[in-house]
């Protein structure tokens, strides 16, 4: 299966040990185009410090966007690893959410690593893609 990986940035280091373990189960992996600057550069992201222009400038340089958009058309799935962040268990982000609504709309599977958080302001419709949940297990993925 293809799967693209999907989360906060902030789990550089994790998308790719997801990578790690998927492949080595035979499945081929996309990741998002700036995964190795911020494996590389963990504070990346935070490192704009609220300099949304900063923040657009690299995201534009990798075309962050268009590049997880395509490779979740080429997929046959996503996995979203939805960890606990900001205080936020099972958290999803806005651009996570908009992976996942792409995701449903081409019928492609949708994975999370760990349940909805039902608090966050959209876990609705984050349901009603019916992700199947993996509760931290990958070997679940078929």
């Amino acid at each position: 299966m293809k799967i693209m990986i999907c989360g906060s940035m902030v789990f550089a280091k994790e998308m790719l040990e997801t990578k790690k373990y998927l492949e080595k189960n035979g499945h081929e992996v996309f990741l998002p185009a700036d995964t190795q600057d911020c494996v590389e550069n963990p504070g990346l992201k935070c490192s704009f410090k609220g300099d949304l222009y900063a923040e657009l400038k690299h995201c534009f340089a990798k075309d962050v966007l268009r590049d997880s958009f395509n490779k979740i058309e080429e997929g046959d799935a996503i996995i979203h690893l939805n960890y606990p962040k900001n205080g936020v268990d099972g958290y999803i982000g806005p651009a996570g959410l908009m992976e996942i609504g792409l995701a449903f709309h081409l019928k492609k599977k949708i994975f999370l690593i760990n349940e909805v958080n039902k608090e966050q302001k959209y876990a609705l419709e984050i349901l009603l893609t019916k992700p199947v949940v993996l509760n931290g297990d990958l070997s679940r993925i078929n």
